[in-house]
């Protein structure tokens, strides 16, 4: 299952938040993303921020225990005018860290616009634009009670595109022009003639 060059893997896409984080477990295969799970994980009615953290850390710890994902893809936080919610956010988004680090998972971070632009086309896409373009590409008819649910879905599903290697060490793949990329790649994109 560790072999370098397998034709699966299983990603982890995290929307940290310390009232509510997003998750959400997309596998590959080949070409083809296939929806695993998403939900939420609530902490409203935690008072204590360090016990928000230990829950995001806990909860983090065992979705990868259960579903045993290649790598995590985490969301960046954003700057905003609230340099304490930057600050909250960024812890948030640390324990998610040092949870698959406890596991050694390979992490990518993505900016908010990044992950956007990968879904729908568009860095401003609003959330319910993402979750309706996710919905259309992984063929998921219910639509999950939180929105931070389809976010963590978002940057599993943004990782994915990017077809970035799950084993350190080895480099993500260049082309010198969109003529080589096509020519690599034409089972990714649609109308190629070759």
């Amino acid at each position: 299952m560790d072999e370098p060059n397998k034709k699966e893997r299983i990603i982890l896409g995290i929307d940290p938040g310390t009232a509510v984080m997003g998750y959400g477990l997309v596998l590959e295969k080949g070409p083809k993303i296939e929806l695993i799970s998403l939900g939420v994980v609530k902490m409203e009615k935690i008072d204590d921020h360090m016990l928000k953290l230990q829950r995001i850390f806990e909860k983090t710890v065992a979705l990868i225990d259960n579903y045993k994902p290649d790598c995590l893809a985490i969301e960046a936080p954003f700057y905003g005018k609230n340099i304490q919610v930057m600050l909250k956010l960024g812890r948030a988004q640390g324990m998610a860290i040092a949870a698959a680090l406890s596991r050694n998972i390979v992490i990518t971070e993505y900016a908010p616009r990044k992950i956007k632009q990968s879904i729908t086309g568009n860095g401003n896409a609003t959330k319910e634009q993402v979750a309706a373009m996710l919905q259309t590409l992984l063929k998921f008819s219910e639509t999950p009670d939180f929105l931070d649910a389809t976010d963590g879905l978002a940057v599993a599903v943004c990782h994915s595109f990017q077809r970035i290697p799950t084993s350190a060490g080895k480099s993500k793949k260049s082309y010198s022009g969109w003529e080589t990329f096509v020519k690599d790649n034409t089972s990714r994109v649609k109308g190629s003639s070759k």
